[in-house]
């Protein structure tokens, strides 16, 4: 296996439907060919999305998937249903006709270029603050307009008092429309329109689902201050209804494999049909899929634009699994995958001993991700929601029940099942990533306690090519954007090596001979240096990115802001590097 494995995001599978977390296919498939047979089965306990499914099926493996997650099932089992693509088209259309019929043509517009009719493409909204000084309402996005698009020179029109994001909410309001138009081969602004259809939702069966104070996304979105505690309070009316219609629609399709694939490309466009769908002058920034958070400007976009993309990238995933399994498998089994997808905890796999081939998964990282607050806004429009009280994290705050000893407990527990179930000789390869070295330490006790041991010549970085919000905006970040592939076996009677603590003058000199080998960013040097503790046997508890990053700074490296990588300054070359 190399050393650093690179890979694109853009592979047809992974553009069909975003999840928090996803290992991309291409990742995936060297390591299923170098530790599994051909036809061979491929386990995952943490399955997520089901990408490990996809590429044991485009692969020829079997593959058996398991997760608490009910959104991730519903996820994973679509992407291995192939479906007749003439049949699904045909589908697709169908139930937005019918939605179009109930609801009437709620995008409508006149265009106020020719007077003719148009269609509404997305409509921009701006948060409506109040004042901080006069008290008065204060619409952000023009604030910022008659500020010359300059946050720090926006203030009140009444009293120029200066106005921001952080303060308080009191309204929303349209204030831009892109519309199709016959007169033009792009899209028009023009100003907003008030449709002439009214939306009545007390006719609307729509999901009434709060999300609670006792989620840890919740707090960490201060939904309370804001008070979008409702999944359908982060849609507009208009989009709400014609979600619900639609879906209604989609849930009668006699045909199981096509009503589950429709459903699939429904939960795909879900959160940019909402509120939580970023504005910007130059392009859409998207979704946070991370948080709940809704921007002062954000869009509303036209839900069956948003539907018939999903169909199209959908269709193309279904072929790129196809066309690879044709090299894999007899033609019969084309559109046939052998991957089954279990709702189950990873601490209780339910198969038999020394039955799989191979395990690849990608565990939740500690505290970086709430995957099943997150989840609750698809699984709204499902049947079930995720057992909060199973999820393998660690909660930020300090009441949490979901503490750092329990998610050791799983992951032991859980890896200790991926040894029973493996065929002697067999492999688990593990994605993992943290900033803290405290939370690799635990990986380390988790991993010998499972009675595996790690191959230390077959640590790989994975490299998907992103960079967190807080190092684009400062250039040193404290949030790891690569992951570990660690791979193990079992360690048969073996006994694992005592674990040495290391001193912060190695730390240091280490951390000095990586960065001068190679100009790579801060999370490449963290990973280096978590890949040389692993392989000299050092307790990692002591080794944190944010120390790494400390360490650079006083030693005089700075950041390309444009390609994050570490670039020698002047200052501080004597300075040291703890």
């Amino acid at each position: 296996m190399p050393e650093e494995l690179s890979v694109g995001r853009g592979d047809p599978a992974y553009m069909a439907h975003a999840y928090l977390t996803k290992v991309p296919v291409p990742a995936i498939e060297p390591f299923i060919a170098a530790y599994s047979p051909s036809g061979g089965t491929v386990v995952d306990p943490f399955a997520g999305s089901g990408m490990t499914g996809v590429a044991a099926a485009m692969m020829g493996r079997k593959a058996r998937l398991f997760d608490i997650s009910v959104l991730g099932q519903h996820i994973g089992q679509n992407f291995v249903n192939l479906v007749d693509p003439e049949q699904f088209t045909k589908h697709a259309e169908e139930v937005v006709r019918a939605t179009r019929a109930e609801l009437g043509d709620v995008y409508a517009v006149d265009c106020a270029f020719c007077g003719r009719d148009g269609t509404l493409a997305k409509t921009v909204w701006s948060v409506v603050v109040e004042c901080p000084g006069c008290k008065e309402p204060v619409n952000y996005y023009r604030s910022m307009e008659a500020a010359g698009w300059r946050k720090a020179d926006m203030v009140c029109g009444n009293c120029h008092a200066p106005v921001s994001s952080r303060n308080r909410r009191i309204g929303e309001e349209p204030v831009l429309d892109s519309i199709s138009s016959q007169c033009s081969t792009t899209q028009l602004d023009q100003a907003p329109a008030i449709s002439s259809i009214s939306i009545d939702l007390k006719k609307i069966d729509y999901p009434r689902v709060e999300i609670t104070p006792d989620r840890q996304m919740y707090k960490a979105s201060a939904l309370g201050k804001s008070g979008m505690t409702t999944i359908a309070s982060f849609y507009s009316d208009r989009n709400l209804a014609v979600l619900a219609t639609l879906h209604k629609y989609i849930k009668n399709v006699d045909d199981v494999a096509i009503r589950n694939k429709l459903l699939f490309a429904f939960t795909a466009c879900l959160t940019r049909a909402s509120k939580r769908y970023q504005w910007s002058r130059q392009r859409p920034l998207n979704a946070a899929n991370a948080n709940y958070y809704v921007a002062a400007v954000f869009y509303e976009w036209n839900v069956y634009e948003l539907f018939f993309r999903k169909i199209t990238a959908v269709l193309k995933s279904d072929i790129y699994v196809r066309t690879a399994r044709k090299g894999h498998v007899e033609r019969s089994q084309v559109s046939n995958p052998d991957v089954t997808y279990n709702i189950g905890s990873a601490d209780r796999i339910a198969l038999d001993d020394d039955s799989v081939d191979y395990v690849f998964t990608d565990p939740p990282f500690g505290s970086n991700l709430f995957y099943a607050d997150m989840a609750l806004f698809q699984e709204a429009w499902l049947d079930g929601f995720t057992d909060v009280d199973q999820e393998a994290v660690i909660d930020r705050s300090k009441e949490g029940k979901r503490t750092a000893e329990r998610y050791e407990t799983l992951l032991t527990s859980a890896l200790r099942e991926c040894n029973r179930i493996l065929r002697p000789g067999g492999h688990v390869s593990m994605v993992f990533g943290n900033s803290s070295g405290s939370v690799w330490a635990l990986i380390q006790r988790s991993i010998a306690n499972a009675g595996l041991m790690i191959e230390p010549d077959k640590l790989v970085v994975l490299n998907k090519g992103q960079r967190s919000v807080k190092g684009l905006a400062s250039g040193f970040e404290d949030v790891a954007t690569l992951d570990l592939i660690i791979t193990m076996r079992e360690a048969d009677g073996e006994v694992p090596t005592t674990l040495k603590a290391v001193d912060r003058v190695t730390v240091a000199a280490t951390i000095q001979e990586l960065a001068n080998v190679s100009p790579a960013t801060p999370s490449h040097l963290y990973l280096e240096l978590l890949r040389t503790g692993i392989r000299e046997g050092w307790e990692l508890d002591k080794l944190d990115l944010r120390d790494v990053t400390t360490a650079l700074i006083a030693d005089g490296w700075d950041i390309d802001s444009k390609t994050g990588r570490l670039s020698k300054g002047d200052a501080g070359e004597d300075n040291g590097l703890w």
